[in-house]
Order: structure tokens, then sequence, then C-alpha cells
């Protein structure tokens, strides 16, 4: 069973209603996030069940890339919707439920780290770097070629070792930025830290990434 298995609605037994059923998801699906709180509130389950699809992959992702641990990732994932679940009344909704969705992971993910004592390795072996962009990593998604295969290869232990020496405070402020797309507001809500903090450790993070791949590279 996964992790979103313990929320999903039962509605096999019911066969005489899908055609209604499959209306109302594709109703859901037209909502924003904060429009399907107010859905669940109301006592709309499904609703949950939909925000769930939309972040269930993005968070496990996320929580995956600060503790680098897949199963204790599930594991985690499921908290933090059960936490989404039983808290939900507590959410604002003139704020992004991203934001606070991203936050309680966030919050999941240090805590993980501070009972293991210590920090896991990041993995990114699909960043490149580029001077060109603001960001300093990002994702590949198109085939390449096996001497790029190599390469990529070689940087992915270089990247993994830069990681290791970043203190968590700057590692959560790189993953949020540079993976996560989030932006300097959404972090700072996450983080619970002001703008200027978190372009300070993400410079502070650039910096360091820089200084050991960009030789590597010319």
């Amino acid at each position: 069973m996964t992790a979103c298995a313990v929320f999903m609605v039962n509605h096999q037994d019911q066969p005489g209603k899908d055609t209604r059923i499959i209306a109302k998801d594709l109703e859901l699906r037209e909502l924003s996030d904060e429009e399907l709180v107010k859905q669940f509130r109301d006592g709309r389950e499904r609703a949950f069940n939909e925000l769930m699809g939309r972040y269930n992959r993005r968070i496990i992702n996320y929580i995956y890339r600060i503790i680098g641990d897949r199963d204790r990732a599930e594991d985690l994932l499921q908290d933090t919707f059960v936490r989404v679940y039983r808290n939900i009344d507590r959410f604002d909704v003139d704020r992004k439920f991203s934001t606070w969705l991203y936050t309680i992971a966030t919050n999941l993910s240090k805590n993980e780290l501070r009972n293991k004592g210590r920090s896991p390795l990041l993995y990114f072996q699909n960043f490149f770097f580029r001077k060109s962009d603001q960001k300093m990593f990002e994702a590949v998604d198109q085939k390449i070629r096996p001497d790029e295969e190599v390469y990529r290869g070689e940087l992915a232990l270089i990247v993994d070792a830069a990681i290791e020496k970043l203190p968590k405070r700057h590692k959560l402020v790189f993953t949020l930025r540079e993976r996560e797309g989030k932006s300097y507001e959404e972090i700072a809500d996450i983080l619970d830290c002001n703008i200027g903090t978190v372009k300070s450790r993400l410079n502070r993070a650039r910096a360091k990434f820089a200084q050991v791949v960009e030789p590597m590279l010319e």
C-alpha cells in the first residue's frame, strides 16, 4: 500500500455512480489548492485526495533530497499528509497551501536529521553548473551521449562532496530554491526567516559549489 492509500476514498463498491464521480473529480482538478482546502473543510474527502495527488511526488522527492533515505522519505511523506489532514482547520486560506505543506515537510525532515545526529548525502546526480542561469544547477531531462554520461557520473561525485560540506541550513535553502523552484518569499515562510537571510544562505551555498565544481568544468 502506498503512502497515499491511507486517505484514498474507496468508491469501487458503487459502480452506478462512476459517471458522477468522474465528473466531480474533473471539477476538483479545476480548483486552486486553497479552494480544495475549503472543499475538504466542508466534508468533501475527494478534495484532500486531489491535493495529495498534486503534491505526492514533489514532496517525497523533496524529503528524499534532504535526508538521503528513500524508505524514510516514504514514511515522512505519510507523516506530512497526516499532519495536514489533522490540522487542516488551522490553515490560513489567505496563504499559499504549498508553502504550508513544504513547511511541514521541512520540519519533519529537519527532525529526522537531528534524530540521526548526522547530515546524510543529498543526491543531485542530474545537476549541471550553468553560469548563464540564475540557478547554479538545473535538472537535465533530454537524452545524453555516452561521453556526456561519463561526464555526469564524474560531476555527480564532485557535487555530492560539495553538498556534504554545506551546513544543514544551507542545504535546505539550496534545495528549496534550486530543485523546488521556490521564490525567496516562499522559502522565507517555509524556513521561518527573513528574505535577507534566505539570500545570504543561498549565496554562500552557491559560492561553495562554484569553488568546488567550476575548476572541474574548465
